[in-house]
């Protein structure tokens, strides 16, 4: 058993340093004690993350509708972590092999330059009012523009306590789309919803001036809604990579080679969509995984994500940009839509995800853009990595193989013994290989 020295914390603070040697040596409530430690965690979020913190029936019922159990999905901790000069411990929750080990092994290879940087903008959400049987589509437009302090005023009028700290609907914006209905004017208010996703607060906002928005156009308000697609909300990371820490062998020279064929995979999801969908759904691994470990609205998060890739660049190509600087290094970035809220929401009512932005020890929905920017960055890193030099199976394989000797009925220490002798196995490693070595192990 590996035995790691653990600091003894009394209350939540930042995480010290995220870099765990033998983090995956330890046991799972090992590697829980190791986290509270260092992370400040109560033992109510420890509970939460052990088996007897499942959401209950009671909390599960009131959280969506027809209840009839729940199920649950391993949360991971990636290590290694530096953003923006902070270390972190981040919780991933998903069900697929490797993702959690690759992303940390990516961040561990960019601190020599100083891990991740970010760079994100205001929390602003788009709320969208849709205008039809307009019979003066410009003086309409004029009306609106003409009235947008008005506007803005009446939205503002709501008593909300993200109004007092300083948000609220900042301004407005009209545009005009052909469609198969014919013409239709579109309004948007822009929203500070501070450390909230928002949604609530927009779509309040935007049927609460429907009316006046009728009477300014002489036209029929029918959907007012939040947009998901949240342009006015980037996160932008950005980290880089010497050839010596992304080599195999710690040359410069292999080094080169690997991010030579990093930047030609690179190139191929930048200009073929099928390529694209596959090289963001791994970005979208990491992305997707901490905002559910945070009880973030991943759906909404994916939508904008995926949106923004084919609005920002008039097609669908890759959300990450990789490019090679003047010394030889890999520059690697990412700016997408990053509507996401430390307040409110699931994030403040299940309980596992209250442990784990107690681990992230966040202050704003900023800081926690800027993590899962960064940890998608890492995770699409160690997809093109992979696929550059071993190949995406071999990395992956290696930790599926567990997955596949109790999927092929292994138990107990038959599990290991059967995933050892897959791994050794030189040809295709299938789901017949495994049950032929399970066979074999049980008849000997």
């Amino acid at each position: 058993m590996c035995q790691l020295l653990i600091p003894k914390i009394s209350e939540t603070m930042p995480v010290e340093n995220s870099r765990l040697s033998g983090f995956f040596k330890l046991s799972v409530a090992e590697r829980r004690k190791l986290v509270q430690n260092l992370s400040g965690i109560s033992d109510e979020h420890v509970n939460a993350l052990a088996s007897n913190g499942e959401l209950s029936d009671e909390a599960a019922d009131r959280m969506i509708e027809n209840v009839i159990g729940t199920m649950s999905l391993p949360v991971g901790i990636a290590t290694n972590f530096v953003i923006d000069g902070k270390h972190y411990l981040i919780p991933f929750c998903l069900e697929e092999s490797s993702v959690v080990a690759a992303a940390s092994n990516m961040a561990k290879r960019c601190l020599i330059h100083g891990g991740f940087h970010s760079q994100n903008d205001g929390p602003l959400m788009i709320g969208q009012i849709q205008i039809l049987d307009t019979p003066d589509i410009e003086g309409a437009m004029r009306n609106l523009n003409s009235a947008k302090d008005e506007i803005i005023a009446l939205c503002n009028s709501l008593p909300s306590t993200m109004i007092k700290l300083g948000g609220g609907c900042k301004k407005i914006e009209t545009r005009v789309i052909e469609t198969l209905s014919g013409p239709m004017l579109i309004l948007h208010i822009i929203v500070d919803c501070r450390d909230a996703m928002g949604a609530n607060a927009v779509n309040t906002m935007a049927e609460l001036i429907a009316p006046e928005v009728e009477r300014l156009t002489g036209g029929r308000v029918h959907l007012k809604i939040l947009s998901n697609l949240a342009a006015h909300r980037l996160a932008r990371v950005e980290a880089t990579f010497t050839p010596e820490e992304l080599s195999n062998d710690g040359t410069n020279e292999n080094g080169l080679e690997v991010i030579n064929g990093i930047i030609q995979a690179h190139h191929f999801a930048v200009a073929d969509p099928f390529r694209a969908t596959t090289h963001n759904k791994g970005v979208m691994n990491a992305i997707s995984s901490v905002a559910v470990a945070c009880g973030q609205d991943w759906r909404a998060i994916e939508a904008g994500c995926h949106a923004w890739s084919a609005h920002a660049n008039q097609h669908y190509t890759s959300m990450t940009n990789w490019v090679v600087d003047d010394e030889g290094n890999l520059i690697g970035s990412i700016e997408t839509p990053m509507a996401v809220g430390i307040v409110g929401g699931a994030s403040k009512v299940h309980p596992t995800a209250k442990a784990n932005l107690a681990i992230l020890g966040v202050d704003s929905a900023s800081e926690l853009a800027s993590i899962m920017c960064a940890a998608g960055l890492a995770q699409n890193l160690g997809a093109l990595r992979a696929l550059a030099t071993s190949g995406i199976q071999a990395g992956h394989m290696k930790l599926h193989a567990r997955n596949m000797a109790v999927s092929a009925g292994a138990v107990g220490d038959e599990v290991e013994v059967v995933a050892s002798r897959l791994q050794a196995h030189n040809g295709p490693k299938t789901q017949t290989t495994v049950k032929n070595i399970l066979d074999e192990l049980r008849n000997k």
